[in-house]
Formats: structure tokens, sequence, C-alpha cells
């Protein structure tokens, strides 16, 4: 029997043996791609190819491309676990076609592929394919029916299917074209339905899809009609769990030794190493027994912990990391889902940080990436465990709470219910004819914010008595996943504009030269169209045959300059910025000039597609962003000198003015590792060390050989370009840099601080910007000197932060003093107050107005009047600067007939607040002190209805 591994190398070895270029597996976050929230087929990185943005040395390829599918359009995370195909890691095989072969080829490939005893060797009695019917004005696939046939296949065995399932579109847009997928007969035993006699293609789980044959041969223009593609391709993929289960002769995917070791070991981990931990039997929970039911439970909750690790594993090396928004939230919801089952199998302790090893070993042959990064992933989730576990004791806390409030409000008030259970207040309600249900929206917010589960909310509800409105929270996870689905649903990348796409390469001579002279106009974009000229005062793009500007790319920003007209004289446009619209093609952002009078000013300055231009970068410019790209380089060598080798790059821009540059850490850089690492870099910049460019170096050899860094969520071509510090840095890098470290003068680092969880981002200047930064620091020593005293020994930010807190010390005495001096006055006031104490159904009320009090002096103060009358309701009132507090004290006596928050609550809409507390103390807020006085003397008539 065949290993998962051996399946995914006999797969690329049979394509590589017909001609195609076996391409390792792009990042699970896709590059320069904001349609896609993960990369979730094998496609996803050849997508340019296939929409003409990108040209590649190689016209056919195969892969095996990591997935995730979790979020956004494709989210199935709630399935994960509980059937026998679903996951959010997945591994697709495929083999592409770039305009080489076509439907011939594919469909003979694959037949081979799969039937052939050399390599997978499946009966082919249990097989079946399908075309595409014919649908929408789109023709039907005879060509492959005839190839399918021509393969052997029975005409019994070729079903025709619509185009819900065998046509594919990249968007609304662009590149589409019919399918064809070959399923595989499971046997009755994997009908989810218990079926002993259907047929394909009935979607009982019997028949699993296993591989999507993709002809693209369509073009889709905006108007929805289909142009043939002058160069169809082939677009192939199959799910490598999927076959691994049909060539292992098992029918969950689970089942496979791609994940019974990751299975075992969750066991063992969650203290459940005898669980039963294969297939749940599908359906027909009324025939289990208890105890089989928590076995499947059990199991399950195994599954998605092998099945999550894989996913977090896998993301977080590719540098996602946990946080509240897009990519990081959908990783944080995968982690501390399989926490929660984590909890379920009685685990409350960290042990999926531990995970990432067993997914390391289990798949560091095919993704030799694990082996670097496993030990920072690994600290990545223990750290979200920790978290995790504080928040889970926040959300008990609050649905506890919620669930009392809600009972407390649902009836008349209970005697003494502040000292009644929440149990025991349900069993009350109950008595009186009324149910304590926590509404579902409430009880998703609990599961949203704080990863309560389902389960637990429904098994707190029931052990206090209360219930949970099912339908409410599905309804509410329902919409929260429309919502998910809407928020990446983007627009689709659309195919390369055909001014562009026609195009030879632009010659790129910006790293030897800032001047290019007799540059030709290929191509002008004038309000997004093709143009044939600009006129003075035009904006638009300028395509050259070869130019010395730097495109935008790698966080590095485009070159600006101006195109001299043929006199070499003469500016014509001012260069505002340049971009790659696809790659190998330059467009220059221009602003054409107008004539310098009216004079002669016809057909003065406008620029014509074949007209000839000098193209000049503003030297200056170019010359402090090198300075800053090659600092840049130096800072992420010098971090992961000081803090660590898991430091990798998660972003940066480099400008004129200043370098950005965020990257993966756990907690704040102190102040002395900043010292530390901006020591070492510019010990660097003194050394004058050579910056050494090598070019056209084999990905291969760069990264293994030269050992280089390469960025996240790059794309590399097969040969790349290195940059070379010494021995200090090595990075693949296309930007442009200084001769020497010399060059950038000094680097000054200006501040460090959070972006997100895991990461950080530095922030620092280099040549004049450090000049700059010196002589406001200059200003400011002159300043501090001025107001301070201090000695050689001590530095001027020594001297002031003694003197700040000198006076800081000075201001709290004087606050303090004022306290005590208002604290006083209300006191006094408050000794005479007898002609306030009214008596309201023998009840003593008073209301009493205190300005410019705290409200813990407040708090004081109604102790002390509350200890004065013995009995009865005090109201005190204060307003400070422009805002109104509210405080209402009740002695213990009386909280059985008059509650102090429902004494406040209408005294607060008075001045436009609202608040609330115990029965024996409450506090509110407002905003209209206009209103205070006429809100205490509302007081009375308050108590006056309570107490009726």
């Amino acid at each position: 029997m065949l290993t998962g591994s051996e399946i995914r190398r006999k797969f690329l070895d049979v394509f590589v043996q017909k001609g195609h270029r076996e391409v390792h597996s792009s990042s699970l976050v896709p590059a320069n791609d904001p349609t896609l929230l993960f990369t979730n087929a094998g496609m996803n990185q050849f997508k340019d190819v296939f929409l003409g943005l990108e040209k590649r040395d190689y016209n056919k390829a195969t892969t095996s491309q990591k997935c995730v599918r979790a979020g956004g359009k494709h989210n199935d995370l709630e399935n994960v676990g509980f059937t026998n195909r679903h996951h959010t890691f997945f591994e697709m095989l495929g083999n592409f076609s770039f305009g080489d072969y076509f439907k011939k080829d594919a469909i003979a490939y694959a037949w081979e592929l799969i039937t052939s005893p050399q390599w997978y060797g499946i009966a082919k009695d249990k097989l079946y394919v399908t075309i595409f019917n014919g649908e929408g004005g789109v023709p039907r696939d005879a060509e492959a029916y005839d190839l399918w046939a021509a393969q052997g296949v029975s005409k019994d065995r070729i079903f025709e299917m619509g185009l819900k399932d065998n046509f594919w579109q990249m968007g609304d847009t662009g590149p589409c074209g019919p399918c064809s997928e070959i399923h595989y007969d499971m046997g009755i035993a994997a009908s989810e339905q218990g079926h002993t006699d259907c047929s394909f293609p009935c979607d009982c789980g019997r028949y699993v899809e296993i591989w999507n044959l993709v002809f693209m041969q369509f073009d889709r223009d905006a108007s929805g009609k289909l142009n043939p593609l002058p160069k169809p391709s082939i677009d192939t993929g199959m799910g490598l769990e999927r076959v691994t289960a049909v060539l292992q002769g098992v029918i969950s995917n689970y089942d496979t030794d791609l994940f019974t070791p990751l299975i075992k070991r969750a066991a063992e981990l969650t203290g459940t190493a005898n669980a039963h931990v294969g297939t749940a039997a599908p359906g027909r929970p009324a025939e289990q027994s208890s105890a089989e039911a928590a076995g499947h439970k059990s199991a399950a909750s195994l599954r998605v912990i092998a099945d999550h690790a894989r996913a977090a594993t896998f993301l977080i090396s590719d540098g996602v990391l946990p946080s509240n928004e897009g990519r990081g939230y959908v990783l944080r919801k995968i982690i501390r889902r399989a926490i929660t089952h984590g909890r379920l199998l009685g685990q409350t302790k960290p042990f999926l940080y531990e995970m990432v090893f067993a997914v390391r070993d289990l798949m560091q042959d095919a993704y030799p990436e694990l082996r670097e990064t496993a030990d920072r992933v690994s600290k990545t989730v223990q750290i979200e465990e920790t978290r995790f576990a504080h928040t889970m004791e926040v959300g008990v806390e609050r649905l506890e709470q919620l669930i009392r409030v809600i009972a407390m409000n649902a009836g008349s008030q209970v005697q003494n219910e502040n000292k009644i259970s929440t149990s025991d207040l349900i069993s009350i309600r109950k008595s009186e004819g009324i149910a304590t249900t926590l509404p579902g929206h409430e009880a998703f917010k609990l599961y949203d914010t704080y990863g309560v589960p389902k389960d637990f909310i429904e098994e707190t509800c029931r052990d206090l008595g209360a219930t949970l409105d099912s339908t409410g929270f599905d309804r509410a996870m329902t919409e929260q996943r429309e919502r998910a689905r809407a928020s990446w649903k983007g627009a689709a990348k659309q195919t390369a504009n055909p001014a562009y796409q026609q195009l030879p390469k632009s010659a790129f001579e910006g790293y030897r030269q800032t001047r290019s002279d007799g540059c030709e106009i290929l191509a002008i974009i004038h309000n997004g169209q093709g143009a044939q000229e600009l006129k003075p005062g035009d904006e638009g793009e300028i395509i050259l045959d070869h130019t010395p500007f730097y495109a935008e790319s790698g966080g590095q920003v485009g070159d600006r300059g101006w195109f001299y007209s043929d006199d070499h004289n003469t500016v014509v446009a001012e260069v505002k910025g340049c971009y790659s619209p696809i790659q190998g093609v330059r467009a220059h952002q221009v602003i054409v000039k107008s004539p310098p009078s009216a004079k002669n000013a016809e057909g003065w300055g406008t620029l014509r597609v074949g007209d000839k231009v000098d193209a000049v970068v503003n030297a200056d410019i170019r010359e402090s962003t090198m300075r800053n790209h090659t600092a840049t380089h130096l800072l992420q060598a010098g971090l992961r000198e000081v803090l660590g080798k898991h430091v990798k790059q998660a972003g940066s821009l480099v400008a004129p003015n200043h370098l950005r540059f965020d990257f993966s850490h756990f907690t704040g850089v102190a102040d002395e590792e900043l010292q530390d690492i901006e020591d070492l870099i510019n010990k660097e910049v003194l050394r004058n060390e050579k910056v050494e460019v090598i070019e056209n170096v084999p990905i291969d050899v760069a990264i293994n050989e030269y050992k280089a860094m390469a960025l996240f969520g790059e794309k590399y071509g097969d040969r790349v370009r290195v940059i070379k510090i010494g021995d200090f840095s090595t990075e693949l890098c296309g930007g442009t840099h200084t001769n020497a470290t010399g060059e950038i003068g000094l680097i000054k680092i200006l501040k460090e601080g959070s972006v997100s969880s895991g990461v950080r981002r530095i922030e620092a200047v280099t040549g004049e910007g450090s000049l700059q930064h010196f002589r406001k620091d200059h200003q400011l020593e002159n300043v501090v000197v001025s107001i301070t005293t201090h000695s050689d020994s001590t530095s001027p930010a020594e001297a002031l932060r003694a003197e700040l807190e000198k006076k800081d010390a000075e201001i709290k005495r004087l606050a303090r003093e004022l306290d005590q001096a208002r604290m006083k006055s209300a006191s006094s006031s408050a000794a005479n107050i007898g002609d306030k104490v009214k008596e309201v159904h023998g009840v003593k009320v008073l209301a009493h107005r205190v300005d410019n009090l705290e409200r813990a002096q407040m708090r004081t103060l109604v102790d002390q009047m509350r200890d004065k009358l013995g009995s009865g309701v005090v109201v005190l009132g204060s307003t400070s600067n422009g805002n109104v507090s509210l405080i209402v004290g009740v002695t213990k006596d009386l909280t059985g007939r008059v509650q102090a928050g429902k004494v406040i609550g209408p005294v607060a809409q008075k001045v436009g607040g609202k608040g609330g507390g115990r029965p024996d103390l409450a506090e509110a807020g407002g905003k209209d002190p206009e209103a205070l006085d006429s809100a205490l003397a509302e007081v009375y008539n308050v108590v006056a209805t309570l107490l009726r």
C-alpha cells in the first residue's frame, strides 16, 4: 500500500517525466491578490499567468499546493471533524498547461496516472467521469466526451452535468471553460444516508470526486460574451487526502496515514489514548448507545485537533499571526476551536503547541521549511492558548451573569434576590410559569467574542435550569458567515489591459544608471483606456521600451523624475511614480507639462506613441531611497542577531524620507535591545562593507547555499537576485541599494511599537534624515538645559525626567490638598441637611448637591449620610467639567422595599444619562448639568412611586 507521501511523489514524478516543471508550493498567503483570503487551489500561484499578467520561462507545471479553506466564501469550519472529507488545511495536486497541451493530453495523462498499474492502478470499474452538458448558451463539451471514450471509458460511465458542477470560471469576467471530473465509488459502506442500492451520481457520500480537469478555453468579457482564448490552457486539481483514502482502502480521509499519527498524538496529549479514533458512524444517532455517541464525539474532537493543528502550523509558518481581523481572525478561530475540543476531552492545560512538532515530523520531507519555523510556530500557539484560557474565564463569567440578569428581569422582584443562587432564582421563575431563555444572538456574542462553545453554553443553561434559543444562535452564526463571505468577496482580478498585454518587456536599466536617452513610447493609457497621445496638463501612464525608473515592488516605492524632449534639455513631463501593471512592463505615472506661455503653444509638449524621450530619475530621491533600503537589510539582520532567529520580515516600506520595517516578535523590544540593535547595525555602516549584488542565481542555490532570507508571501522566479553584505546579511531582493554600507551615513531608530498580535514595527531614518533628527534633538537639549540643573554626570534626558518627577509630585500634593478641602467642605454642608431630609411614606429621603467631588469621594459621603440617617435613602448629585455624577445609597433594612438601581434610573434620565448597580448602592452619569437641580428635586416623587 502506498503511503500518502509516496502518492504525492508519484503524482509529481509522472508529470516531471512528461516535461512539466515541478514548482514548490506557494505560500498560504496569496501574493498580490486581495481577492483571496488564503491560497485555496493549486492554480492560485499561476493566476497571473492564466490572466496574461505574468510570463514564465516554462509552459507546463506540476505542484503539490498547500491550501486552506476556512473563512470568506469557503467556510466549512463547523463541519471539520464531523464528516469524512472536510478539512481546513489540505494539499492539492495539480498539473497545468499555459497554452501548451489541451484536452486530449490532459485526459490521457489523467487516465494513465489513476489506472496504470505503474502508478495508482485504480480499478476502472470503480470510476466515473463527468463532462459539461451544454447550458447557458455554452455548447456541450462533445470533444471531452469523445476523448474519454477513446481512453476506453464505457459510455455508461460518462455522465453529463450542468453549469453548477462542470463549468469553471475565475470570476464574473476572465478565463473560464468546461471541466471534467473523475469520481470513485467508495462502496455502500461510505453512504452517509444508509443507501444500499444507489447509483452514480447520488450525493450520499458513496461517490467521491477525486480529480477535476478544467479546460480554460474562453475569455468572458464584461458583456458576458465568451471569446475563444488564443492559447487554451489546463488547470487540474486532485485532493491528496481524498486520493490517499482511495488508495489506502479507507472511507474517511482521517483514517489515512496523513492523519493517523496526528490523531494518535492528539489522543496522548489530551489523555484519551484509549478512545476510538476511527471513522464516526454517519447519521442515525437514534441507533447509537450513549457510550457509542460519546466515543464518536471523542473521535470527532481528536480529528478536529489533528486537522486544525495542520492548518495552524502551516498558516503561522507562512507568516499569518492570530489577531482580531482578516486572516489572523480566521487563524485565531481555528486555534481556539482546537483548544475547545481539547477541553471537551478534559484537557484544560495548553497542549496544542506540542501538536506543532507532530505536524513537522510528519510533513517536513515535503515541506522542509517546517524544520526552521516549528519552534516559532509552537511558541505562537502556546501564547494564544494562554490568552484563550483567560478569555474563556471571562466569557464563562459573562455567561453566568447574563443568565442571572435575564432571570432577575423576567418577573417581579424577589425578596433578597441578591442572596439567592441563580439556579434557585430560575426555579422561582418556573414556579411563576416563567421560563428563563438565553437569547440566541446574546449566546452567539459569547461564542464569537470569547470563544465559549455552543455545547458549553447549552450545558451551563441546562445545569442552571435555563434553556438556550438554539435557533437564534444558529441564525446569528449564519449571518456572521454571510458577513465573512461578503467581506472577502472582493472584485475578481481582470485580464491584463490589452494595451499592456501585447507589449514586450521594458528593459530596466536602473541598476546601472539614472538616465536613459532615446526611450521610445510604446503605449499610453489615459483615463484607463489606450490612447495615442497625452496633451499638456493631461495625466496618464506611459510605457517605454527601456527605462531607468524602478517600479514599486518589495516595499520600495517607485522612482520619481522627468521626461525630457529629444533636444535633451526641455522637460516635457513630470514622473510622479512607476509601477508594473503586468510582469516586466513598467508604467510611468506622468503629468505632461504645460507650455511656458500661450505664445507658440500649439502642439507644444504633446506626447505621442512612437515619440522618443530621455527618461531621467530624480537622483536625490533615488539615493535617499537606496540608503533606506540597504539600511532595512541591516536592520533585519540586527534584529535576528539581538532578538533571535524567529524574527522574520512581515512587511516594509522603503521611501526616500524614512523606512518602516514590520517583523514577527512576541513582546515589545526593550530600550536596551533597541540600543544594541542600533549600535550593531551602525558598526556595519562604519565598516563601509561592500554591498555585493549577485544576479541570476538559481532559487535553490540562493536559499540553500547562500542562506538568503526570503520574504513571506513574495513570489520568486526560478532565478533570483541576491544582496549580500559581508557575512552580516544575505537576502533575496530586486531593489536598489548603495554600493557600500558607508553611503548610508547613519541609521537612527525613531520608534518601535505593536502592529498586531505577534507583529512589531520599527521606524527609522538614514543619511540626511538622521542629521535632521539630531538637529531637532539638539534644539530640544538646549531647551532642557535652560529649565533644569544637571551636572556633567547626568544627561539632559535624566535631568528632564528628574524635573518632571519633581513637578509631578508637587501637582499630586496640591491635588490631594484640594480634594481634602472639597471633601471637608462637602462634609460640613452635610452636617446641615436636616431641612432637606423628607419623610416619604415613613421613609427618610435626602437629595443633596455636592459639586466637584470625585466618584470615590461621593461614595464616602453617601456612607456618612446613610449612617447619619440610620434608615433611609440618600441621593447625591455632582457636576464637574460639564459632566454629571449621581449616586444613590439605600440602608440595608430598606432594600426589600426600595432598590438603589430603580431610584437612579428615572433621576439619571433627567440629566441625559443612565446607570445601575446593587440594591443598596447605584451610580449613574449624565451630560446635562443644567438639569441637575430639577433631577434632585424629583427624587422624592420617584421614591414615593416605588413605595406605593
